[in-house]
């Protein structure tokens, strides 16, 4: 039976820091691109400060948010660069899961397989 290479606590902070890096970045470049959409196509609007309006019912769900983006939507868009940013710490402490389980260190992995569904229940959990 083939042995699998087990990473280093260094390569696993390397690639947990690599990884939170990128989708801060990602994150926060999608943001710019559709706050610049919005602007183009809202930036004349005059804002009404006196009526408070929440974000529209489709920006509220994944699939609204995903349907916006792919349609070019600044709202759409924007929503979708802080949804990733929500999802950058929650795909770390997946990672994580991987990397403890390379390093077969079974009580981490069960105490970041709880606070994996922790996150994951708190993204979708409704109410």
């Amino acid at each position: 039976m083939a042995r699998t290479r087990q990473w280093t606590d260094q390569q696993v902070e390397i690639t947990i820091s690599t990884l939170l890096r990128f989708g801060v970045t990602l994150a926060a470049a999608i943001v710019i691109v559709g706050g610049i959409l919005y602007l183009v196509h809202h930036g004349y609007e005059t804002p009404e400060d006196r009526v408070f309006r929440g974000k529209p019912a489709d920006l509220r769900q994944i699939p609204g948010i995903l349907n916006d983006a792919l349609a070019l939507r600044g709202q759409g868009i924007i929503q979708l660069g802080i949804l990733l940013l929500i999802l950058t710490p929650v795909a770390r402490v997946a990672f994580s899961v991987f990397a403890f389980w390379q390093q077969r260190d079974r009580l981490y992995i069960i105490v970041t397989l709880i606070v994996l569904v922790v996150l994951i229940h708190g993204l979708f959990a409704t109410g």
